[in-house]
């Protein structure tokens, strides 16, 4: 079996780390972070390269990238940093979604601007009650004439407070568990929505927020797709939203990885590099061997994929399995740096907390091994 890219690949795989490196270095990672600013200037250029439609079909205006090719894009844009991937991703994921389910007047309003660079999405699903029981959610949507009226209280919303932004709102419109919900597109902006932003240790450019609807009125349109069939909606674009974290969790361990490397070899105590201590470089052969069967189980989920079949416990295992590496590649990475992995401009810390937060994120690693137990027939 050959694992080995082709030769498309390869060159994707090439443009996308040479952008990286040019367009969003380092330097910059670190300035948004430490800023909580989102990077709108790469957001644009990443648009003006046609890559936010990797998710979109032809015909709606985008390139429509296999998952394997959309694997790679992800791993090379997590490099520097998960929260400048999620700032790219987020909005890919209800791009697609309105391109499978949205009506001809909502792909018009809200695909084109989005491929221009000129919006951004953001998914509306936990809240303080229902985070992975995302299913006892209770925020309501009642039709009253011609206009849908919301109420309820949303929580952990990456991007929503962005200008510019729509939020896919998961309200419940039945009382059935998962046929009970429908999705909306809503504005930022509509009246009666509260948005505040959550001082997070994470997220910093992106931004999560909590946000409230009291008595919020939207056009009756502006439910995507059919009544009852949100939940579904939603859980279509799992299997991407996870195969992206996965994949965006590889890009950065590698980088943290060599980092730690890079770091051993250069410091010096009891008069010899780091490096050549047993203890710190059977950690780093570990960690390498541990990041290498990681990849391989992203891009073997995103191999089933691109076949056209199914692979929810393959994505959960990519994302269980490269969320823990990544943790522990940081961690030790904290550890060899000692003092100096404090301090912003060595990156390890960043790379720490991003890690941590890539274990609850997208589906806590909790509920990844139950889907997976599932599938086991357990």
């Amino acid at each position: 079996m050959d694992f080995s890219f082709t030769e498309e690949q390869r060159i994707w795989h090439d443009t996308l780390h040479s952008f990286m490196e040019k367009e969003v270095s380092r330097e910059y990672t670190r300035e948004h972070d430490a800023n909580r600013d989102f990077p709108e200037d790469v957001y644009r250029k990443m648009a003006d390269q046609g890559w936010l439609g990797l998710m979109v079909p032809e015909e709606d205006g985008g390139v429509a990238a296999d998952p394997i090719m959309f694997a790679i894009f992800c791993e090379a844009i997590g490099k520097h940093s998960l929260d400048t991937a999620a700032c790219i991703m987020t909005s890919m994921f209800t791009a697609g979604n309105i391109s499978r389910h949205g009506t001809p007047e909502q792909k018009q309003k809200y695909l084109q601007p989005f491929l221009k660079g000129d919006a951004k999405f953001s998914i509306s699903i936990s809240e303080p009650g229902s985070g992975s029981d995302a299913a006892s959610a209770r925020s309501t949507a009642r039709l009253e004439g011609d206009e849908w009226v919301l109420n309820g209280n949303k929580v952990w919303c990456s991007g929503a407070q962005l200008p510019g932004a729509t939020i896919a709102i998961l309200a419940r419109t039945d009382q059935d568990r998962y046929n009970g919900f429908s999705l909306f597109l809503v504005p930022n902006t509509t009246p009666g929505l509260d948005i505040k932003k959550m001082n997070t240790v994470v997220r910093k450019s992106l931004g999560t927020t909590e946000f409230f609807m009291d008595n919020m009125r939207i056009p009756k349109n502006a439910i995507l797709g059919e009544v009852g069939r949100g939940w579904h909606y939603i859980g279509e674009h799992l299997e991407y939203e996870r195969l992206s974290i996965a994949a965006s969790q590889v890009g950065n361990a590698r980088t943290a990885l060599d980092d730690t490397i890079r770091y051993t070899k250069d410091r010096k105590q009891f008069g010899k590099p780091l490096s050549s201590f047993q203890v710190l470089k059977h950690r780093m052969a570990q960690n390498e061997a541990e990041l290498a069967a990681a990849r391989l189980l992203v891009y073997s989920a995103a191999s089933k994929m691109a076949r056209g079949e199914r692979a929810v416990k393959e994505v959960s295992m990519a994302k269980l399995i490269t969320s823990e590496t990544l943790f522990r590649i940081a961690f030790n990475g904290m550890q060899a740096l000692g003092g100096y992995a404090q301090l912003p401009e060595y990156d390890m810390e960043r790379y720490f907390r991003e890690a941590k937060h890539g274990m609850v994120g997208g589906g806590t690693n909790e509920i990844l091994r139950s889907i997976i137990a599932k599938d086991m027939g357990l």
